[in-house]
């Protein structure tokens, strides 16, 4: 859920969403995502000073807190 939540949001952000992947790590009480963007895309993905990236952070764990998970949303190119 999580993972599709990332991926529908950066989608939604990017000029090139075919590129838009997001890996998933689990284990017993992390989720850790992993999304990547093309290049040109870093920018939009992130915004000034990260406020969309840490928006983006504060919806998934949000939704992690449900599961009683924790989660780490990482963005590379």
């Amino acid at each position: 859920m999580m993972k599709e939540l990332v991926e529908l949001l950066a989608k939604a952000l990017v000029d090139h969403p075919d590129q838009v992947t997001v890996l998933q790590t689990d284990t017993e009480k992390t989720v850790n995502l992993q999304l990547l963007v093309a290049s040109d895309d870093m920018g939009k993905v992130i915004g000034k000073q990260g406020k969309i990236a840490n928006a983006m952070r504060t919806l998934v764990k949000a939704a992690a807190v449900k599961d009683g998970r924790r989660v780490h949303v990482d963005i590379d190119q």
